[in-house]
């Protein structure tokens, strides 16, 4: 299957193996980029304040408040370029290329620093095995920009299945969100009612989970998995919600993860992959909701 849709939608090819090292690193650039949103802007709700946004070239910011001026930055993965840029006129530009994390974080420092911004970014990584500073970080220098394109094309139509979904629901729902901690993309439904602590949550988890949640997203693979997924999942877990049966075929539940996956692979070769994409979150989530028991009558749109 070519992975196009009957619309005429394109889903490319992204085999992990062949670019998890521009991931790795592109995944610590998000993250320099992301701790400068979590810097400059007041604690949101499930720290809705630190995400990235799919936009029209890639991943940016939205607009953070500087003082008196304003302030976005954003990956753009079609010219492959980095854009800082002010309200009042100022821009420095980076070329996205193979460098270390360390060189990628001394230019980008500079660049603040030449706009006038003053940002104390705490250097040592999120939510990664092993993490290694920014400053002092060179494993991490790989940059393929046919593959880095390409995930931005998956992001941007799993983007637009997301957003649907969302507007089918009464209750609180979140933004389509990239979060760079993890390096996935997520929108998440609310039952309304607070959650039980997680035993051994750390700040971070309490403040993400503190009520309970269903999530759908997509993510390239990262953290041990190798294939790239669509997933689904419920916190907290309602009991029995492994043994559901979901559509479409080839979609299920992981028990190593504890959530529903549905593989990238599969969705290409579906012969309609956006409706692929909707029927599996749909049905993943109508039975962790009833599984929950969630009040379903109240929180969707008929």
């Amino acid at each position: 299957m070519s992975g196009v849709a009957g619309n005429g939608v394109h889903w490319p090819e992204l085999p992990w193996g062949e670019w998890a090292a521009t991931a790795d690193t592109l995944h610590m650039w998000t993250q320099i980029v992301g701790k400068t949103r979590l810097a400059l802007t007041p604690l949101q709700n499930h720290w809705w304040n630190v995400p990235l946004y799919v936009t029209a070239r890639g991943l940016g910011t939205s607009a953070m408040a500087y003082g008196d001026d304003v302030l976005d930055i954003e990956f753009d993965f079609v010219a492959h370029e980095l854009h800082l840029r002010l309200g009042s006129g100022g821009l420095r530009v980076m070329k996205l290329r193979a460098r270390t994390v360390a060189d990628f974080y001394q230019a980008y420092c500079a660049c603040l620093e030449e706009l006038g911004v003053s940002v104390a970014i705490n250097p040592m990584p999120c939510e990664v095995a092993n993490p290694i500073p920014f400053d002092r970080d060179t494993v991490h220098g790989s940059y393929d920009p046919e593959y880095v394109h390409r995930f931005w094309q998956v992001l941007f139509h799993a983007e637009k299945i997301f957003r649907e979904w969302g507007t089918g629901f009464l209750g609180k729902v979140s933004p389509v969100h990239f979060f760079w901690g993890s390096f996935d993309l997520a929108v998440t439904r609310f039952s309304g009612r607070a959650a039980p602590p997680r035993p051994g949550a750390d700040a971070i988890q309490r403040e993400a989970y503190s009520h309970e949640v269903i999530s759908a997203g997509f993510w390239p693979g990262n953290g041990g998995y190798g294939a790239a997924a669509f997933y689904c999942y419920a916190a907290p877990v309602p009991e029995g919600l492994g043994e559901a049966k979901i559509g479409p075929d080839g979609a299920g539940w992981d028990k190593a993860l504890g959530e529903f996956l549905f593989r990238y692979d599969d969705v290409r070769a579906q012969a309609l992959p956006e409706a692929a994409v909707m029927e599996f979150i749909e049905s993943a989530y109508a039975a962790a909701a009833d599984a929950a028991k969630w009040d379903r009558t109240a929180l969707e749109r008929r």
